[in-house]
């Protein structure tokens, strides 16, 4: 299969609410022409919407992760931790040299930012 693009589509029982976390808190940057939930992720599409299927938060909250590289995480920490925002891992070290950061949106989604250990250079 040769993939041409990708969404990543997540809904939720308020999508409104979804979509000003991750577009006044988090900052992302909206995407209008694909819709009021759309986002553009560095290349891709980040879309939140309804569904008549969903209700309440996520059961399984480590399910899917919505990991989005920074390049400066101790920064983008800080300033999420500054609008309110908590974290259950705060930059934590993978083998595979990456820095990762987990908090939680209002429909209990884990999403981690995520940053790389550069050689020589001590982390947050």
């Amino acid at each position: 299969m040769k993939v041409n693009g990708l969404i990543l589509n997540v809904n939720s029982e308020q999508p409104d609410r979804l979509i000003a976390f991750y577009r006044d808190i988090v900052g992302l940057e909206p995407h209008p022409d694909m819709g009021p939930g759309a986002f553009s992720v560095a290349g891709s599409f980040f879309v939140i919407d309804g569904h008549s299927e969903v209700h309440g938060p996520t059961k399984e909250s480590p399910r899917v992760l919505i990991d989005l590289m920074v390049d400066d995480i101790d920064a983008e920490e800080a300033r999420l931790r500054s609008a309110g925002v908590t974290f259950s891992r705060s930059k934590g070290e993978e083998y595979w040299g990456g820095i990762i950061s987990t908090f939680t949106d209002p429909d209990g989604n884990y999403c981690q930012i995520m940053g790389m250990k550069t050689a020589g250079a001590p982390q947050g």
